[in-house]
């Protein structure tokens, strides 16, 4: 039994995964600050751990742009009502500025709050 409860786990994490993706492609604040715990993190990749609030901010400020958002491939482990995800994806976007194609690795920590699965944490590097 618990191997179906994982598989669906599973895409479940991965549809919350592509719902961020989408949001951060259409510049939807609101619902990426759904989709994020209210501790979330995300740790860039100059190495700066970013609160929620001041990421979803500055992307409302226009210093975060994502133009487009193309997953090239993901992995999930999920255990329980804990899940990582590690994501490439390239996105085309302009950072303070810098209008560029970036090649991204996201390692993401998810929880499971009640029906739905929330981000906890996320960690860019390039690949």
């Amino acid at each position: 039994m618990p191997a179906p409860l994982d598989a669906n786990a599973r895409e479940e994490v991965l549809d919350a995964y592509r719902a961020h993706l989408r949001a951060m492609a259409d510049g939807d604040t609101d619902a990426l600050d759904d989709l994020l715990d209210d501790g979330f993190t995300l740790t860039h990749i100059t190495g700066y751990q970013q609160p929620k609030a001041e990421w979803l901010s500055q992307m409302r400020a226009g210093q975060f742009i994502y133009h487009s958002v193309i997953e090239k491939n993901v992995t999930v482990d999920v255990e329980g009502d804990t899940a990582r995800l590690v994501g490439r994806i390239v996105t085309e976007a302009t950072v303070y500025g810098t209008h560029a194609d970036w090649p991204l690795q996201f390692t993401m920590d998810w929880a499971r709050s009640g029906e739905e699965w929330i981000a906890l944490r996320s960690v860019a590097t390039t690949w």
